[in-house]
This record gives C-alpha cells, structure tokens and sequence, in this order.
C-alpha cells in the first residue's frame, strides 16, 4: 500500500443549507474520507448564502452534528457586509468574492464593493476570488493596492495561468488552483485516451469556468510549477437538474481527485510529490490550517478500476468521469487515530469531523 498524507480540498460545495437533496455535509464528507480527503473547506454560496454571524452559525451547526472530516466555512463578501465579515474572518476558511458567475446576495457589480472588502479583511487568510480572464486582472490589481493576498480559484484558461505567473515574478502575492476537470477535459472531448464514449450530454458539460481548449489545457499542464492547489470545486447537482431544460453549472469532485492524479501519475504527467504539495503542503500554508496529527490515508497504486457513480458516496448520484479506467484506489482512511474509511464503507459516526478553526 502507498500510504499518503489525508488530503485537503479548498474548494467545495456542500449545499447545506438549502439544497442538501444534492448534497450535505453528511454525504459531501463521507464522499471526502472515500476519495483520501481529511479536511475539506465549504463555499459559501448558499442558500441562504454564508454572510454573517446568523447564517455562519447555521452552518456550523449543521457540520457539528454531520461532517465525517474536518472542515472549514468559507464567508461569502456582499454588497453590504465588508465589516461584517472582516469581524468573522477568524472563525473562517477565508473570504470567498464573486467577480463573474453567481446571483442574488453575494453579487458584487460594482468595483467600489470590491475595495471595501480588500481594504477590511484582516488579510491572515487570502481573499479567494471567482474571477475569470479579465476580471482576474482586476482582482490582482486590487491586490496590489490593499497589500493582500488573493488566490485565484479553478483557473482554466492559458491567459490566466500565464498572466499569474507574471504575477509571481512581480512578487505580487497570489496563489491559484486548477480543477482536476479542467486538466482532463475539454470543451470537445475528454483528454483521457481510455475515457468511455460518448461525450458529455451538453447539460453534463455545464460547468462554470466552462471547459476550455485543448490549448488551455495543455497550458495548465505545461505551467504545474505556476500552480499551486488542487481542488475539486465539488459542486453537486442531481441528474433530473444537469439533464434538465436548465442545467445548472457544476460537476461533483471530490471522490474522484485522488485517482485521477494518481492516474496521472502513472502516465508520467505528474508525481506523488506533486500531489502532496500541492493537496496538503500548499493548502494547509495558504489557508494557515492545523496539521491533522495520525492522519493518512492507504491507496493500493496499482488496482486498476472503472469509476461508476453508483459505488460513490456523493447523494447527486452521478460523475463527469463515468467510465473513466483509472489507476490507484483508496483502501483505507485514518483521521486523528481512528480508522475513518476502508474498501468503501465510512467507520466514523457523523459529528466527528471537527471544525479547524475553533
């Protein structure tokens, strides 16, 4: 057995409250543990959205009584809460701003709103930020103004990931992550010689980034050392709304990024010590979380395997990468000394994740 450090994934989506027939901290986590994931930190566009104290607290609770693994709430930045949240900031994941794609209350249309939140926040966790191309730009420049941290979540595009490593090399301070569907699909088709036809009905593809070229990919691929986080951007969705006449954007995730990378691995294309820093090392310096003392997880490298939602844990029900012949399965979970998972079955009573931030 490969025995690796428990994962952390800083990008979820949980969907407590409001939507648990997707998705809740009690299904989403134990899809963590199942995929080698110990530590997971929840977004916040619920409903309602995570945005001060009251709603904060909504969802903690909810976590308290359910999560399978750690965990941490993102807040999310609105029109009128920058003070709030900034008061928050140390009971959260981070702060979580909206520049292109969502809705309702966490909308942020006008500039101005954005230097309120960049001037607030207290700045020991960065600001993480949707933003796309040229909002992306945006974002950075606001950065360098207010003297804080930004990291920039799921790029997907060859501009994005060359315009943060220029960022870099101006010592601005910025991190970013990839999606592992972004590197392994296309807006044409998958990058996987051995991935199952036919292609993603247009409904499954609905994702947001959107699926880019060829071109974008081989550019992320190309440029790992810009990048410095995996994340999954688990965003659940049931196979009546994906296939519905208005498919909402997003894929579930978490299950599967382990092997996927351990796929990856296999072909060559990454190494066991890329996985490591950029799922543990990276994430727990980027968001200043704790270690997770007598915490690992045991993956038998060489079972060969087929992904089929149907053995998944996810309450969505299905996978972008149905199909998929993937090398390197998760056999067993330990988190904080007690055996949390093995061969497909969660071993803790939900309630044992802990919250990382109290």
């Amino acid at each position: 057995m490969l025995k690796l450090p428990g994962l952390i994934d800083p990008h979820v989506h949980l969907r407590e409250p409001g939507a648990t027939h997707k998705e809740d901290f009690d299904s989403g986590t134990s899809a963590a543990l199942a995929g080698g994931v110990t530590l997971v930190l929840a977004m916040p566009n619920t409903q309602p959205p995570i945005f001060d104290a009251e709603t904060l607290n909504l969802a903690l609770e909810a976590a308290s009584r359910k999560a399978h693994c750690d965990y941490a709430q993102y807040l999310g930045a609105g029109p009128k809460n920058a003070e709030t949240v900034a008061e928050l900031a140390p009971k959260a994941a981070a702060l979580k701003m909206y520049l292109d794609s969502t809705f309702g209350q966490l909308r942020l249309n006008d500039m101005t709103l954005w230097m309120e939140h960049f001037s607030r926040w207290p700045g020991q966790t960065p600001i993480v930020t949707h933003s796309e191309s040229r909002s992306m730009g945006a974002a950075l420049l606001m950065s360098q103004m207010y003297a804080k941290p930004i990291h920039i979540a799921h790029i997907s595009l060859r501009e994005e990931v060359l315009l943060i490593k220029a960022a870099k090399e101006r010592g601005i301070k910025v991190t970013c992550e990839v999606c592992p569907h972004h590197l392994f699909l296309t807006n044409v088709g998958a990058q996987q010689c051995c991935a199952p036809t036919p292609e993603l009905t247009p409904g499954r593809k609905e994702v947001r980034p959107r699926l880019a070229t060829q071109a974008d990919v081989d550019a992320l691929w190309a440029n790992l050392d810009v990048i410095d986080c995996f994340a999954t951007d688990h965003a659940p969705h049931t196979l009546a709304e994906k296939d519905g006449e208005n498919p909402p954007p997003g894929f579930p995730g978490v299950e599967t990024l382990l092997p996927l990378l351990l796929t990856a691995v296999d072909d060559g294309r990454l190494t066991i010590d890329d996985i490591i820093e950029k799922s543990v090392i990276n994430p727990r310096r980027i968001f200043h979380l704790p270690e997770q003392p007598e915490t690992w997880v045991e993956v038998d490298e060489h079972a060969k395997y087929e992904i089929r939602a149907a053995e998944m844990h996810s309450r969505c029900g299905w996978t972008p990468f149905e199909g998929w012949k993937v090398k390197g399965q998760v056999r067993r979970v330990v988190l904080r000394g007690r055996e949390a998972y093995r061969d497909g079955k969660i071993l803790i009573e939900p309630g044992y994740g802990r919250n990382v931030r109290t």
